[in-house]
């Protein structure tokens, strides 16, 4: 079932969503040759606890860090080791934040270093496709034209979308009804009303769509190795379109 987030809930969301934000502004200078895995979900952690949040993903299921770290062609749910980052990798940050019992959840793809111009591209891209959905994301409009819009974009330019993991609501929980997939058909899936909660990420892959889970049960990497790029944030629908609650203001 669906749920509309009253005035309430949603100002809680949004704290969560800042504190999340924060969080991608102090890691992303920290993304650069030699630096570990492990220590970003480390200061990560820290930003968000002594900000009164709580990382979520952190035993989620038994998941063991605070984040979850994907680099080159982990497409999703990598765990944070000692393993150190080079020039060149393109990590994505996947963080679930709660703030008093309500949630948000982002993701960034950071460059390391000097990166290719396919990986520049592909990260490029990703961002565009959540912002091509953006323009569909107003009461009326449905789930699908969303999904379309991410879909067509990336496609037309020559990479494609996982069809294993999708965006979905929040709230309370870190995945609620409905799910947004990254690929779809316009006028299809739930209309779209003020109050209702998404996260919207793009998952975009330089290669072949299809993903596998490594025997960690968590890590999913692309079959043909090639890189995936992650970009994800919170949005809420309004009465006239909707507002992301995990990406700072301009100027703020």
């Amino acid at each position: 079932m669906i749920s509309i987030k009253s005035s309430r809930e949603i100002a809680l969301m949004k704290k969560a969503g800042h504190i999340l934000a924060n969080v991608f502004e102090v890691l992303e200078p920290l993304c650069k040759p030699g630096i570990t895995t492990n220590h970003l979900s480390q200061v990560a952690e820290k930003v968000i606890r002594e900000a009164g949040g709580i990382p979520e993903e952190k035993g989620y299921y038994g998941y063991p860090a605070a984040i979850c770290a994907s680099v080159n062609e982990e497409v999703v749910h990598g765990i944070p080791s000692n393993r150190k980052l080079r020039n060149g990798d393109i990590i994505s940050i996947d963080i679930v934040v709660s703030y008093q019992g309500y949630m948000a959840d982002a993701c960034r793809t950071f460059k390391v270093g000097n990166v290719s111009s396919n990986a520049e591209k592909l990260v490029r891209v990703t961002e565009e496709c959540f912002f091509k959905a953006m323009e569909f994301a107003k009461p009326g409009n449905r789930i699908g034209d969303l999904s379309s819009a991410i879909q067509k974009h990336a496609e037309a330019n020559d990479f494609n979308v996982t069809r294993d993991f999708t965006g979905h609501g929040l709230g309370k929980e870190m995945h609620e009804d409905p799910m947004v997939p990254n690929f779809g058909t316009p006028g299809t899936g739930p209309i779209l009303k003020e109050g209702m909660t998404l996260a919207v990420e793009p998952i975009i892959l330089e290669g072949r769509k299809d993903v596998f889970i490594l025997p960690d049960e968590w890590t999913a990497v692309t079959c043909d190795r090639k890189l995936a790029a992650h970009y994800e944030n919170s949005i809420v629908i309004t009465k006239d379109g909707y507002e992301i609650i995990t990406k700072k203001s301009e100027g703020e």
